[in-house]
Formats: structure tokens, sequence, C-alpha cells
């Protein structure tokens, strides 16, 4: 039975029932009436409010900005892509080798990519703050958690007894200084390798570039580039086990049978030459079939009226064809696949190789069109002449002509007079047409022409330029090579030290009006980095050639900030778009595969002071740094 005032209130709640919902309709059709009745104009502005403060209400929601603040703090403007906070902070750290006394082993190019304008805004020192030691390596990190002192110094920040200004404070050991700075030297290059390695292991295996950034991977043409490329690096650095597992992927997993495009130049200087070096330095045989594949895949690049190869080759199909906006291929293309061709022949006897990269030689040779020995930047297909007259650079698509002249005269024993005046004459050229100097400090650099005007612009990749003088000078050409050598040393290092984040941009412009107060100025356009290995390369021959260690300091400067600024730390190095500014340095996601062919090697041949490390009596560098034998003179 219900009380008298549970009855009431069922009784009550029954009749405002009715009423509510009557009253609920009612204000309903009054609102709709009434938004009705608004113009279009004051409706858009109702609903544009309500979105704005929806918007607002869930901006300043402490548990979303907390959320975020855990989780990402901005994208790779690239690719879309979040980048989360801790990677951040781990990626700017400075890299340093461990501790001698802790350790127990002691043993150019790629496709052309748009700068990308929009900067990654995210404020690297802040999150630097907390820590400054660098990922993944087992006894590094002592300096910053154990109280030592750190220093910023040249754009990095570093242990304090390793900061040096007279190459001696990173060295006191008590076993030996120089033993020491060499060991924890070589070792820091075998770290970085291995970062790198297990970054392409983890989320690239098999294919040509990796991404590290994003954590995926990149094609090009389908064939293992950065596996290949970095086969005899390893071999080099003694890292018998990553080696292992990379020859099994070739053996068993790399096939050229494959209906794709390849480029005849980058086929040949990464993996004809990458199989070819690797085969030489282990004796396997399984390396050299390889080579023999892919090196004969790639022949009908010369089925051309001319002779002169097209640039892309179907190494499936077994067919040729240029560019599709051009019939030119760019000169230092077609004249940096010499070393490799050659090299085929004398291993399988067959001649064909060799006979087709030397006719393109004796037929750029006999051309007109060059100034001093400078030739232009194209070479037509059709008709076998040059293209595009009047420009000359030792830049992008003329740089390797220049050195494979030397270094097929190296490699040939050096008999072939033709190859070597074309060299000496290119090299007076240079002196007369494109070296110039800066202002205020008076850098010796190499510049352009263009129709009869001088440009100051220089790219980096002209800093091959300082190891091929030296090499020359070691095999008796003019002593004066050499001190041109040692000039543009030094110019190609101030590319790196007056930048701010101690990286050197890929074109630089320097400063010749008389006041200017900065030797460099860089376009925004030209200031990203693609960790290429030129100016270690040249660092590397300048330093076995002088025993002068400050080429081994310098190199030693770059690589901490190649560390610093440029190592992810789930593995892998990415290039930069901005190395004018260390706190927005704004990655690509993207790791070249000659950073780990050409880049770290040179550092550990820099670093090490074994001089029959890849003798320079015994080996020639192809272009991507895979050593070849020089033959005796009787071949």
């Amino acid at each position: 039975m219900l009380s008298p005032s549970r009855r009431d209130f069922v009784s009550l709640t029954l009749s405002e029932s009715g009423s509510y919902t009557n009253s609920k309709q009612w204000r309903r059709r009054s609102c709709w009436r009434k938004w009705k009745q608004l113009s279009r104009l004051q409706r858009s502005l109702i609903l544009l409010t309500l979105m704005l403060l929806l918007v607002c209400g869930i901006a300043i929601s402490p548990s979303l900005i907390e959320h975020w603040r855990g989780d990402t703090v901005g994208g790779n403007r690239n690719d879309g892509k979040q980048r989360f906070v801790g990677d951040l902070k781990n990626e700017y750290r400075s890299i340093l080798p461990e501790p001698p006394s802790e350790r127990k082993d002691y043993r150019r190019r790629g496709p052309p990519f748009l700068q990308n304008r929009l900067q990654f805004k995210t404020n690297i020192s802040a999150l630097m703050g907390e820590e400054n030691h660098g990922p993944d390596l087992k006894n590094a990190d002592k300096g910053s958690e154990g109280g030592k002192p750190i220093i910023s110094w040249r754009g990095a920040v570093i242990e304090e007894e390793q900061a040096s200004d007279t190459d001696t404070k990173d060295t006191e050991n008590q076993d030996g200084p120089a033993l020491a700075r060499a060991e924890s030297r070589l070792e820091a290059v075998r770290e970085a390798f291995r970062h790198a390695w297990k970054g392409y292991k983890d989320f690239a295996w098999g294919h040509d570039e990796l991404k590290p950034i994003s954590k995926s991977y990149g094609e090009w043409f389908g064939l293992g580039l950065t596996l290949i490329d970095a086969l005899d690096t390893m071999w080099i650095l003694g890292l018998k086990e990553e080696f292992a597992e990379a020859r099994e992927w070739v053996a068993k997993e790399l096939s050229f049978d494959k209906n794709v495009d390849v480029n005849l130049f980058e086929s040949t200087i990464r993996i004809l030459g990458g199989l070819l070096s690797t085969y030489h330095l282990t004796g396997d045989l399984m390396f050299l079939d390889k080579a023999k594949d892919i090196g004969s895949r790639l022949m009908p690049a010369f089925n051309t009226a001319s002779k002169i190869p097209y640039s892309d080759v179907n190494i499936g199909k077994g067919t040729a064809h240029p560019p599709r906006w051009t019939s030119d291929s760019t000169v230092a293309e077609v004249t940096s696949i010499q070393l490799e061709f050659r090299e085929l022949s004398r291993l399988t006897g067959d001649t064909k190789y060799k006979l087709a990269v030397m006719e393109v030689m004796q037929q750029v040779h006999k051309l007109d069109g060059k100034q001093d020995g400078l030739v232009p930047m194209f070479i037509n297909t059709n008709n076998g002449l040059f293209t595009h007259q009047g420009i000359y650079t030792l830049g992008a698509r003329a740089d390797s002509y220049y050195e494979y002249l030397l270094k097929q005269w190296i490699q040939g024993g050096r008999t072939e007079n033709e190859l070597l005046d074309d060299y000496l004459l290119a090299v007076e050229g240079v002196k007369k047409n494109l070296l110039n100097k800066s202002v205020p400090q008076g850098l010796t650099f190499v510049g352009e022409m263009s129709h009869g005007h001088f440009s100051p612009k220089m790219d980096h990749l002209v800093c091959f330029l300082p190891g091929t003088l030296a090499l020359g000078a070691h095999y008796g050409l003019p002593a004066d090579h050499l001190e041109l050598a040692k000039q543009l040393m030094e110019t190609c290092y101030q590319m790196y030290a007056q930048m701010e984040t101690g990286l050197s941009p890929e074109i630089v412009h320097f400063n010749m009006h008389e006041g200017s107060t900065k030797d460099v100025d860089v376009k925004i356009a030209d200031r990203h980095n693609l960790l290429r290995p030129e100016t270690v390369e040249s660092l590397f021959y300048m330093y076995r050639f002088t025993q002068d260690k400050k080429y081994q300091q310098w190199g030693w400067e770059i690589l901490q900030n190649f560390n610093k600024y440029t190592r992810v730390p789930t593995g892998g190095y990415t290039s930069i778009n901005n190395v004018c500014d260390p706190a927005y340095p704004s990655p690509r996601d993207k790791m070249e595969s000659f950073f780990l062919g050409e880049t770290l090697k040179y550092f550990y041949l820099l670093f090490s002071e074994d001089p029959d490390l890849i003798s320079l009596d015994k080996y020639v560098f192809n272009t991507e740094a895979h050593p070849l034998p020089i033959w005796p003179q009787a071949e």
C-alpha cells in the first residue's frame, strides 16, 4: 500500500509529464520558427561562433594539453608524419664514443630534392635541456649523468675533456694520447654505423633507402641500394655480424631479373662498384657473379647512334632510353662509369665492357665546346655533341668527369697519357677560370662560369676536389696541386664551421665585395644537408698524404655535429632542411645510401692510423667510395 506522500508524487509526476512534453514540443517549434526567420548571413555567423567556442573549449582542456605535450610536438612538413617528443629529445643529442678503457674490439649523389621551406618549429634547445648524452651507446652516457661539465663548442655539445682547440685535450689517457684518440674515434664511427644499420634493418630491410623519422622506407630501383652500398664499409669496419646478414640477403634475395628502370650511372657506381669492391676485399665469388649479372644488364644503355649511353636502362627487358624530357645525358654520368666497367672486363676477360666506356672517353676527348679543358654539363645521345654550351662547373652534372680522368689513369697503371693530359689541362682551366677568393678571410673557392660571367656559387659536391688534387700530387703531379688542395680543404671546412649547426649546406655563395663581414652566404633553397661525403673524403686524402692532425680534428667536429643534428634515436640518420638554425633543423626523413657507403667509410679511414688500411698505392676509390685494385703496369 502506497503512502499518501508517494501517491501525491506519482499523481504529480504523471500530470507534469504530459505538460512537459507539450511544452517541449512548443518550444522546439518556436525555436525552429525563429531560426528560419533569421537571414542566411545571421545563421552562418551563429554557426561560426559555435564552432569557435567548441575549438577554444578543446584547446584549453587540461587533459588534452597534457596529452599533446606527452605525445607529439608537430609534424614533418615533408610527409605529414607526426614526430614524438621522446624522439626529438634524443634526436639532437651529442654522441660521444665509448671510453677507450671500456672497449674490447679495436678492429653522391642521389636524386635532387626540393627544399622544404616550411620548417619544423620545435625548440630543440629546450628539448635537449634534460639530457645531453647519446642514445644506444653502452658506456658513453656517463658524462652527462655523472656530473661532468658539458660545454658547447662549434655547435656540438660535448664533454669538457673531449673539447679540443689544440688537438690534445680529448686525448689525455694513461695508455697513450694518440692511441686512445684513434681508438675512441674509430669506435665512434663503428657505433654510428651500427646505429644507422639498426634503423635500416628494423624499418627498411632489403629496400633502397631508410626513412628514419617515419620508420619506413623509400624505393628508387627496388634493389636494396643501401645494403649493397654498405657491404664493403662493414668489411672495412670489421662488423662481421652485420656483414654476414647482409651477405645472406644478397645471396638469397637479390635479383636483377626485374622489370624496372634504373639509372645507368647510379647503378654502376653503387651496385656494380659495391659488388666488385666487396669481391676484391673478401674473395667471395658470389659477389663477382652478381656483379657480372648487373653489368651485362646495363649494357643496352650503350646501344645509341652516338655510342654515348642513355641515362636509363630497364634491366629486366634489356631496353634503354633517355629521360622523358630530353635526349641528353649529363657529362658526369657518362664519363664516371669507366672504373667499374673496365674492372669488370679485367675480371671476366670480356672486353665489351671496357671498349664501350672507353669509346665514350675518346669521343669526349675530341669534342669541341671545351674551355681550357673544362667541359659543359650535357651531351646529346643522338649526335654525341655537347649541349648547353658556355656553362662550366665542377659541381653537379660535371664533377666526377674530372675525378675519373685522374683515377682511370691511376687504375690503368699510369700508362694512358691521354687521360692524364685531359686532367692536367682541366686543372689549369680551373685555376684560370673558376678560382677566386672570398672577403673578408680570403678563402680560395671554385665558382662557376656562365657565358663568360663568373658566379661565386660553389656546390658541396666540389669538395671532392681537394682530395683528388692531393691524390694526383701523391702520384707525381705538380706540387702546386697539393698547395691548392690545402687551400680548398680549408674552404670546405669553413663551409661547415661557419654554419650555426656546424654542417655544410648543399650550396654556398661566397662574398667578394669589400666590406663583407662574412665569407659565406646561403640562400634559403640551398640550406639542406644530405649527409654528403665529399668533405670527409678530401679530409681522408689530406690526412693520409700530409699526416697533419688538423684534418682529423676537423673531421671529428663534423662527425659530432652529424650526431647532434641528424641522428634519429630509433635508428638511422636523417638529412635536414636547415643547417643555419640549430633550433629548427627540420628533418627531411631520408637517409641516402651513400651515408653508409661513403660518409662513414671515409670517417673511419680518416681516423685510422694504419696506412695499409685500403692503401692508396694498391686501390683507387670509385666516386661512391668503393675501392678497386690498381692494375699492374703490365696490364
